[in-house]
């Protein structure tokens, strides 16, 4: 498991599908502080898009992405 960013949280959302990591994650992000970095691990291929997306929509920063062998892992910093 790599861990290029500094994260405040962690949310493994490994084996779920399309919408429930991001809606997991929207929750988590809900319980942080503004600042904060929230580290995401999905296997769902439709999350990449997602995460971008709402990371636009929503005004927080998507720091980084990973795509390894099919985990997919991503750094929030929010608004």
């Amino acid at each position: 498991m790599n861990d290029a960013v500094a994260h405040d949280r962690e949310l493994d959302a490994s084996g779920l599908n399309c919408p429930l990591p991001l809606l997991k994650a929207k929750m988590e992000l809900n319980k942080l502080p503004s600042g904060a970095v929230l580290k995401v691990i999905a296997t769902d291929a439709g999350s990449q898009r997602d995460f971008r997306t709402f990371a636009k929509l929503a005004g927080h920063t998507l720091l980084r992405e990973e795509d390894e062998a099919g985990v997919y892992r991503y750094w929030l910093k929010k608004a």
